[in-house]
């Protein structure tokens, strides 16, 4: 059985490349085109982006939970009491399944609102609020969930980091994996 210190390095490059698109797109949502009236061309553009961006993370997490089933990983990570193993188990499959439901909530209201032949296309004018389709509380709810998902794993990983000073960031950087299988260990210990 094969036994790794590290995430792959596709994974790495996959988890940290989200993080950057997912807070980017979420902050251009919640900071910016919240301000910016549906009548502003510069809506259309902040909506490209927006749109764009969402849909990268979409492909970017599906490739990355192709590679995550198909590569080793290390054993879970300890955070020393067992509510705060199960909270962290939960909220990492909450975020696969909040980012997965915060896409298709903004492709269903893309679809109900004709942005993307409006934002891509050029054809027509953006709703004058997207506020009237229940879709659009749906896609906000989901956004303060996956913020509130974000603000928790960060937390946690200064937990690992400056209290329980475990090593556990090293795993989500680049560096030899360390690949041990169990009966090369066995071999070396009889060796010695």
């Amino acid at each position: 059985m094969s036994k790794v210190s590290r995430y792959h390095p596709a994974l790495v490059v996959l988890h940290w490349a989200l993080a950057l698109l997912i807070i980017a797109a979420l902050a251009l949502g919640a900071l910016v085109m919240v301000k910016i009236p549906n009548t502003d061309p510069m809506k259309f553009e902040a909506l490209r982006s927006h749109m764009g961006g969402g849909m990268a993370i979409l492909v970017l997490m599906l490739v990355r939970l192709v590679i995550r089933s198909r590569s080793a990983h290390p054993d879970p990570a300890t955070a020393g009491h067992p509510l705060l193993d199960r909270l962290a188990w939960l909220s990492h499959r909450m975020f696969y399944g909040t980012v997965f439901a915060m896409a298709g909530s903004g492709i269903i209201m893309a679809l109900q609102t004709g942005l993307f032949e409006t934002v891509f296309l050029g054809h027509g004018n953006l709703p004058a609020d997207l506020w009237v389709f229940p879709i659009r509380s749906v896609h906000y709810a989901i956004s303060r969930v996956l913020m509130a998902l974000i603000a928790i794993h960060i937390v946690a990983a200064f937990y690992h980091a400056l209290v329980l000073r475990d090593g556990l960031l090293s795993r989500m950087f680049f560096g030899r994996r360390k690949i041990e299988t169990a009966q090369s260990s066995h071999i070396a210990q009889v060796q010695s």
